[in-house]
């Protein structure tokens, strides 16, 4: 493995960019939250405020060839595949001019033209998908990487298990990346599982694993690295478990009454954009009108998404049926 493929170059471009893409989902999600609380958005919406740092380390260490399957928080990661906000936003309104022409909702994004495979509303229901999409690769003879994120309570499922097994033993190029949240809905890690070290179960079944902090962008851009020079070296699977937390309920319906306010505000006080942005003003890689410059042009992309999804249309009447059901046949 050549230590260019691993190698992070903290420069003020690339500074810039990360800091850059983290907002660009902060802000998306927070005007998502208010546009729920206005009814413009309706049925479930899993906000990502919190783990920006695992979606955009992990993120920049892939191609455009590769696939991405998230799970059902999974705005951002929509976002950094090139789906176009206007297309995500529509989507949430229920528009016909979203990426999954308003059939999907927010847990259901789907893009084929840049390989976002889509949200999945399942636990652990993408990683069978993720697996899939690497055989067919393999078999093809591509050289391409599915990279399937998740959170830590999927690691109670079936599929979790049986796609791990089939991964490792059919050395599919998969990368495994576990969203740690420390709550699967409103159930803590620690009382429903008795081995907590999700990584550890990756290794039972003879794949590389590793844990990484998942409020560190730039710990989660190495380890993610060192992830994919290895699965394209060997062909074979790589399992990383990041270790991160949302700052907001499970949904917009959840009243969250599992876990302490205080406990809440520990975390933010160490959230990976505040935590990223002090470090890069600190060491002069960023300058304060850098930020301001950044924050202009997210909340201009933000109002541009918002009034992309305003103005859309909807699916007529006629056509709810349509792709519900095969078409009867005499």
């Amino acid at each position: 493995m050549s230590a260019t493929a691993t190698k992070v170059r903290l420069n003020r471009e690339h500074c810039r960019e990360l800091l850059h893409q983290m907002l660009r989902i902060r802000r998306f999600e927070e005007k998502c939250a208010e546009l729920y609380t206005q009814e413009k958005i309706r049925g479930f919406l899993h906000l990502y405020i919190g783990e920006e740092a695992v979606a955009v380390g992990v993120m920049q260490t892939l191609s455009p060839e590769d696939a991405v399957v998230a799970t059902y928080r999974e705005h951002g990661h929509a976002l950094l595949k090139g789906v176009a906000p206007g297309a995500i936003m529509a989507e949430m309104f229920g528009k016909q001019e979203g990426c999954s022409r308003g059939r999907g909702g927010s847990m259901h994004l789907f893009d084929a033209a840049t390989r976002f495979y889509g949200g999945n509303a399942i636990v652990a229901g993408g990683l069978p998908l993720a697996a899939g999409l690497a055989l067919a690769d393999k078999m093809a003879g591509r050289e391409r990487i599915s990279a399937c994120f998740f959170g830590e309570g999927a690691a109670a499922e079936g599929e979790f298990h049986e796609t791990l097994n089939l991964a490792a033993l059919w050395q599919l190029p998969v990368l495994f990346v576990c969203e740690n949240n420390l709550y699967a809905m409103g159930t803590a890690l620690d009382r429903s599982e008795s081995e907590t070290d999700i990584s550890a179960k990756a290794a039972c079944y003879k794949m590389p694993s590793e844990w990484v902090d998942g409020m560190d962008v730039v710990a989660v851009e190495v380890a993610a690295r060192r992830a994919v020079a290895t699965i394209r070296e060997t062909g074979g699977p790589f399992f990383l478990e990041c270790r991160t937390y949302r700052f907001r309920a499970h949904s917009m319906y959840d009243p969250q009454l599992y876990r302490a306010k205080e406990e809440v505000e520990q975390w933010r006080g160490r959230g990976p954009i505040l935590r990223f942005q002090k470090w890069a003003l600190e060491a002069g890689e960023l300058r304060e009108d850098d930020v301001a410059e950044i924050e202009e042009e997210v909340a201009r992309e933000v109002a541009d998404a918002v009034a992309f999804a305003e103005a859309g249309t909807w699916e007529p009447v006629e056509d709810l049926l349509r792709d519900v059901g095969a078409e009867r046949r005499p």
